[in-house]
């Protein structure tokens, strides 16, 4: 099996499906490959966090060119066409074929998709008399092939819709961020409920959403309407039932998380999500700049951590200035030095420049993937007092 993600998530992912209990976990670029059963693959939709899709591979082979006349389209159709299908449809499964391609040989994905889907019908109808129909949107059978070179992979996607769109998010700001991508965050934070958490720029609220979902370790799949594979022949109910039913690994959260944001709309917005995933009770919405955020204690008295800080501000990319920007992520700085002192703070943005602003210096740098931004998502240690009786206190 193969688990997609986003650039920089890969080693969250890989981590998320050894505790799910997945053998031979090997990262790729976007993606992770594993091994597991049936129970497995349920559980990786249900419970992967960072995942956007995953994939079973039924097919990889290297296509062998006898010839220059050998025309490599057909030496594809050819392969396609020799699956036994029978075991993953029948000739009433509609299906859709989605394709990638980094080859020189194969230069347009559209035509591997239209020769794709021609061994497939074929196959069937030289089996049943007819073809099975080809159907873009909600199909029975989503079909992927990914070409590299000569060599030919064909999965079946058993998520369907990206399983970064968990099903909660009734309502938007402009410019969400991504729920796989926020929960990756997290979990590269370190954040497992055990502190406070703040979030004062929260827009529609998936960062403090996806922390309470963390800190209870509530399956983030349990809000969907359904995945891909409940469609397949081999589908088990009862023990999709069982899998689905299961909240025993689900914990008690005995802290706060506070989301806030200078704008009226954003917390209303914020507050439709918050009550739509069922996390009302562990956060607390409220409309506040952040330089008049008050944080209520340094160290949580019973894991003895700091409060945990996240932030996803503008980057500045539609209509603000530089130098408004620049002024923003200044405020930023401060608000972190005065109002946020004694905690751990992350921040993510694609504007390099902005980020200088702040004017603390990051104890860890790493690079995200915001949609199709290039993001810096840097670390902060706000000390309470002076940095030398920090240190001395260590």
């Amino acid at each position: 099996m193969l688990a997609k993600t986003f650039k920089g998530l890969e080693p969250v992912l890989a981590q998320e499906l050894i505790e799910l209990g997945a053998n031979e976990v090997q990262m790729g670029r976007r993606a992770v490959s594993f091994q597991g059963g049936k129970a497995l693959l349920y559980r990786a939709n249900l419970c992967l966090r960072t995942a956007s899709r995953v994939l079973v591979q039924i097919k990889n082979e290297k296509l062998k060119i006898k010839n220059e006349r050998t025309k490599p389209e057909d030496m594809l159709y050819e392969t396609v066409k020799a699956i036994d299908w029978s075991r993953y449809m029948t000739v009433d499964t509609t299906f859709s074929i989605d394709a990638t391609v980094y080859s020189d040989t194969f230069r347009n994905s559209r035509f591997v998709t239209y020769r794709v889907k021609d061994a497939v019908a074929d196959y069937w109808s030289e089996k049943e008399g007819r073809r099975p129909n080809v159907k873009v949107t909600n199909p029975d059978l989503y079909i992927q092939v990914h070409i590299a070179n000569e060599e030919v992979t064909v999965c079946l996607d058993s998520s369907g819709e990206s399983l970064h769109k968990r099903g909660y998010r009734v309502a938007n700001t402009e410019a969400p961020i991504n729920e796989a991508l926020a929960a990756g965050m997290l979990l590269i934070a370190g954040w497992k409920g055990q502190s406070d958490f703040y979030d004062p720029m929260c827009g529609s609220g998936t960062l403090p959403i996806e922390a309470a979902l963390i800190a209870r370790n509530i399956a983030p799949g349990i809000f969907r309407k359904e995945f891909a594979f409940e469609k397949w022949r081999d589908f088990d109910p009862d023990l999709w039932s069982d899998i689905y039913n299961d909240d025993s690994a689900e914990r008690e959260f005995t802290h706060t998380i506070y989301g806030s944001d200078a704008s009226y709309y954003a917390i209303q917005q914020a507050a439709k999500n918050v009550k739509a995933a069922g996390v009302q009770k562990d956060i607390q919405l409220k409309q506040i700049r952040m330089e008049e955020i008050q944080i209520k204690n340094h160290k949580s008295q019973i894991t003895n951590a700091s409060p945990l800080v996240m932030i996803n501000p503008p980057y500045g990319e539609r209509l603000a200035s530089n130098k408004d920007m620049e002024e923003l992520y200044g405020k930023i700085g401060t608000a972190l030095k005065h109002q946020f002192a004694g905690a751990t703070a992350w921040i993510i943005s694609s504007n390099d420049a902005a980020m200088k602003c702040i004017g603390l210096k990051p104890s860890r740098k790493m690079r995200l993937l915001n949609g199709e931004l290039d993001c810096q998502f840097n670390k902060y240690d706000l000390f309470a007092g002076k940095r030398k009786d920090e240190r001395m206190n260590e």
